[in-house]
């Protein structure tokens, strides 16, 4: 990864977890915050409310899902230096749009029960846009019932199922795992169980082998239990 993809990418990261006014934007302590060698970070957009996913869509336009607002946005850099010149509604009234995912000129995203499917974003950020339903058969429970999505380098979309409480043994083939389905929103299947709940997976470009985060339970403290980065 050269310098400005890490640049980039730890720009967008920024605006998924300090989704802050311009006023308090210009007073986070960037500096305090530990890098790699080689990176470096700085604000991308500071009116995004509620960002909590994002996913990278043609022509550097940066789609941003949300849990409480209900919205989803398209971030633009329509001048490419670095910091974003718009922020558009893609899609708004949403039942906790987090997950969103980018392919072939459509925006996936992820309600608490449903997969969603906007076209043509790409040509037409501010729509309006009417989704497709790909597929609605997902638990309706809000607990843990946000997701992050994403394409893996299959074909497939991944989509988490939380565990809905906080602690206790539900369905392993509804709840606590990992599915995924084609593009078009058939064969839904389990492709990991014992997942609590994940907020983030990444493929290894080498070995094509998934890396996923999970939450321990709640209640216990800032530093109990850990939380776990699986392989």
């Amino acid at each position: 990864m050269n310098l400005f993809a890490k640049t980039f990418w730890l720009a967008l990261l920024l605006v998924a977890v300090l989704p802050v006014r311009l006023a308090a934007a210009r007073s986070l302590p960037l500096e305090k915050i530990q890098l790699p060698p080689g990176f470096e970070i700085a604000i991308y957009a500071d009116n995004v409310p509620g960002a909590r996913s994002l996913t990278l869509g043609t022509n550097g336009t940066v789609y941003v899902g949300t849990l409480s607002t209900g919205k989803v946005y398209a971030v633009i850099d329509d001048d490419h230096d670095g910091k974003a010149d718009q922020v558009i509604t893609v899609a708004e009234g949403l039942n906790s749009p987090n997950g969103v995912a980018y392919r072939d000129g459509s925006l996936y995203v992820a309600e608490i029960n449903r997969i969603l499917r906007f076209d043509d974003v790409a040509a037409h950020p501010a729509g309006p846009h009417k989704p497709v339903v790909i597929n609605d058969a997902l638990p309706r429970e809000a607990h843990h019932g946000w997701k992050f999505i994403a394409f893996g380098p299959d074909g497939w979309l991944y989509v988490p199922v939380g565990a809905p409480c906080n602690i206790c043994a539900p369905d392993p083939q509804k709840y606590a795992n990992i599915m995924r389905m084609k593009p078009d929103g058939t064969n839904l299947e389990l492709f990991a169980a014992g997942v609590r709940n994940t907020v983030g997976f990444d493929w290894n470009p080498e070995d094509r082998t998934l890396w996923f985060t999970d939450n321990g339970r709640d209640m216990l403290g800032d530093d109990s239990p850990s939380c776990e980065l699986n392989h």
